[in-house]
C-alpha cells in the first residue's frame, strides 16, 4: 500500500492519520511497514482523508483510466 508516500504528500503525521481514522498511532505505524493492513470497512475512509481513491492506495489507477506508462 502507498500510505506512506500518501501522507508525505499531504504533510500528514502519523498522530493525524491516526485520529482521523479513528485508530491507534501504532495501528498506523503497522499499516505503513506492511505488517498489518487497514480492514476493507476502513479504506473508503482512508482514501477520503487522504485525498485520493482506494486504487491509489494500492498504487493501481482506477477502472477505465489509462496507465501513464503504458505502451
Amino acid at each position: 500500500m502507498r500510505i506512506r508516500e500518501l501522507m508525505e504528500q499531504r504533510g500528514l503525521q502519523c498522530v493525524q492519520l491516526a485520529d482521523a481514522m479513528g485508530v491507534t498511532p501504532a495501528c498506523i505505524t503497522k499499516w505503513v511497514h506492511g505488517t498489518a493492513y487497514p480492514s476493507a470497512d476502513k479504506l473508503p475512509r482512508l482514501a477520503s482523508v487522504l485525498d485520493c481513491t482506494i486504487d491509489a492506495l494500492y498504487g493501481r489507477e482506477p477502472p477505465g483510466v489509462e496507465e501513464k506508462n503504458a505502451s
